[in-house]
């Protein structure tokens, strides 16, 4: 074996090294701002280094930066799942690098993100219209995107390339009349919960977006009226509603938009599309149980919804699952074909060859990792995850509510648990101010938990904590409540004593 032989099996050990050990690492990176670069050279070296040398400054300045998302004690943000089998297939997509931009690039990389997509929505039940077959049987599909921001984004572009066509066969007028008229007059939707990226899709697009209200006795959902109430404005205004970003699950609360009455909406407005962001949520609709109205509305009548399986999936970063009603909307979007980038083989360029719907000219081989997980954990191991996690958030949820200060906001939602420190007859000001203070007291306790604090409307700051990782168990969700109700009697001792 060849020093470089070596020294790769000597990675793959220390990788398996490193998760053995996780538990006694630190969740958050115990740095400060600049720490890095008095420990590295100022530039590359003329000569190669040695592979222990590059290793040992990997451990010794590299390593003790991150934070450990996969740490059983991180909770913050949302989970970013990773496993051996994504790891292995990682290695091995690296191995065979290529930048897949069409079929020709390598046969594999094409075939195998169908085949992946087509597992994913029979596991998540969605309907037929969102599998890929072919163009005969089926004009819906997908692809395999590098994140939600990037599927809310690309979905508005097909969405506003399908209102101009739809423009110019209405009118008769060019391409260039009907862009120069209805771009400026475009809007697209969200709410005042739904993640940034709908905002900065519109912003990267230059069109306009409108924000709609969510109310606390709604459970933060979009419900049918306020959008139809919009709509009506704004085509009053002559302005033209083109594109709503949906959520299932929302960053803040976990938040559902009222899905069949949106649909209901949209019956009188054909030039909306409807896309559903479930980045966090999506997955579990591979538990039956969950399967409910929502996704019945989404199978009806949802123009595209996109998941992240490397939130909760099992599978690492990046990977995004992203399916579309009909493909040719996406593809009449995106493609250009110049000659060099013609398949052979195939007179269907457009539908087979991924770089049609994306942005990006080449990718990684995306699907190789989700073929992998699904194969090891098989759908019985994805459900299970899933359910114990949400056991234990459950279990969380519980023992925090046994405390008579902390107030838990909503039931639990899958992973999520909303909850705030609260005293009686305490005004808004004063609750924020308290719960700053139990933020800070919780900050000197970062090696040992990391959850995330927000802002919610008519309630204020509070703090949200996400069950994820693998690793988690009961015994680390015992420590948790141990250690968030430790903390939040030392707040509350630490105000009464400066009272």
């Amino acid at each position: 074996m060849d020093a470089e032989q070596y020294a790769a099996h000597a990675a793959v050990d220390q990788i398996c090294d490193f998760y053995a050990t996780l538990d006694h690492r630190p969740v958050t990176a115990q740095v400060e701002r600049g720490y890095l670069a008095p420990h590295l050279a100022n530039s590359a070296p003329q000569q190669g280094e040695t592979w222990d040398v590059i290793m040992r400054d990997y451990h010794e300045h590299i390593l003790p930066g991150i934070t450990q998302w996969q740490h059983p004690m991180f909770f913050g943000y949302f989970p970013s799942n990773v496993t051996y089998e994504g790891i292995l297939a990682d290695m091995f997509a690296a191995m065979t690098t290529n930048p897949a931009f069409n079929w020709n690039a390598s046969p594999a990389v094409t075939e195998l993100e169908f085949i992946a997509l087509n597992w994913i929505a029979s596991m998540l039940g969605l309907s037929e219209a969102f599998h890929t077959r072919d163009e005969k049987s089926t004009s819906g599909g997908g692809v395999i995107l590098g994140s939600a921001s990037e599927s809310t984004l690309i979905m508005a572009i097909a969405a506003r390339e399908r209102a101009v066509r739809h423009r110019v066969l209405e009118t008769g007028r060019s391409d260039a009349d009907v862009r120069a008229d209805l771009l400026p007059k475009m809007v697209l939707y969200c709410t005042t919960q739904t993640h940034s990226s709908g905002h900065k899709a519109a912003k990267i697009l230059g069109l306009q977006c409108r924000s709609l209200p969510v109310y606390r006795e709604d459970h933060f959902g979009l419900r049918g009226e306020t959008l139809r109430a919009a709509l009506e404005e704004d085509l009053r205004n002559g302005r033209y509603p083109f594109y709503l970003v949906a959520s299932y699950g929302t960053t803040n609360t976990c938040a559902i938009d009222y899905m069949p009455e949106l649909v209901d909406v949209r019956t009188a407005y054909p030039q909306l599309w409807l896309h559903l962001d479930a980045a966090y949520a999506g997955v579990v609709w591979s538990l039956p149980e969950y399967r409910d109205v929502n996704l019945e509305a989404v199978n009806k009548n949802f123009d595209s919804l996109s998941t992240n399986l490397h939130k909760w999936g099992l599978v690492q970063f990046e990977s995004s699952p992203t399916f579309v009603r009909d493909r040719t909307n996406l593809t009449e979007a995106l493609s250009l074909t110049p000659e060099y980038l013609k398949s052979k083989n195939t007179g269907h360029d457009s539908v087979w060859d991924l770089r049609n719907m994306q942005i990006t000219l080449g990718r990684r081989f995306r699907a190789l990792k989700v073929w992998m997980v699904l194969r090891s954990y098989g759908i019985e191991g994805f459900q299970a995850h899933l359910r114990k996690c949400m056991r234990l958030a459950k279990q969380i949820h519980e023992g925090l509510a046994s405390h008579a200060r902390l107030e838990m906001l909503a039931p639990p939602r899958w992973g999520l648990v909303l909850f705030r420190l609260t005293k009686p007859e305490a005004t808004t000001a004063e609750l924020d101010a308290l719960n700053h203070a139990f933020d800070e007291v919780l900050s000197h306790h970062s090696a040992e938990i990391l959850l995330t604090p927000t802002t919610l409307p008519t309630i204020g700051f509070c703090f949200r904590l996400v069950v994820g990782a693998p690793a988690t168990t009961d015994v680390h969700a015992q420590r948790a409540i141990a250690l968030l109700t430790s903390c939040a009697d030392a707040t509350l001792a630490h105000a009464s004593a400066t009272c």
